[in-house]
């Protein structure tokens, strides 16, 4: 798949995170309506539910690795854009069978946080993921059992 269409599965899934939790709709209901409103391709869409599905499965232990890596952002009260894209990031450099380059994850979060966030969004959503990538230099990753 080019990289052009990873990149609109990210937005896809990012929107559809950020749009699940901001109004408390069906995550796979939304996900079906973002991947129409973006037209995407057959893979283009496999990959944004992947990373959706993958991020809902996880959430519970994505969520433990921000609150870890950035203590002074209580998760709660971090912007929802920045929340989301860093748990689609995690995800892909954590938690995913078939992780994205952690180069290419960070990039395209900080990418996304700028187009999508605040002002300060891609250079805290660098910061964070500078944190996790050091952090997984030195640990294991964690492990499925941590899911919801």
């Amino acid at each position: 798949m080019p990289g052009g269409s990873r990149r609109r599965s990210r937005i896809a899934a990012l929107q559809t995170l950020f749009e699940a939790e901001s109004a408390d709709r069906d995550v796979l209901t939304t996900l079906d309506r973002h991947i129409e409103d973006a037209r995407l391709p057959e893979d283009a869409a496999e990959f944004a539910q992947h990373l959706v599905e993958g991020v809902q499965k996880y959430r519970q232990a994505i969520d433990a690795v921000i609150r870890e890596r950035a203590p002074a952002f209580p998760l709660e009260e971090m912007a929802p854009v920045d929340r989301n894209v860093l748990r689609l990031a995690i995800y892909e450099v954590l938690f995913d069978n078939q992780p994205a380059p952690l180069r290419t994850a960070i990039n395209e979060a900080v990418e996304l946080a700028k187009g999508y966030g605040s002002e300060s969004s891609g250079r805290f959503v660098n910061g964070v993921l500078g944190a996790v990538a050091l952090a997984a230099v030195d640990d294991e990753p964690p492990s499925a059992d941590t899911s919801d």
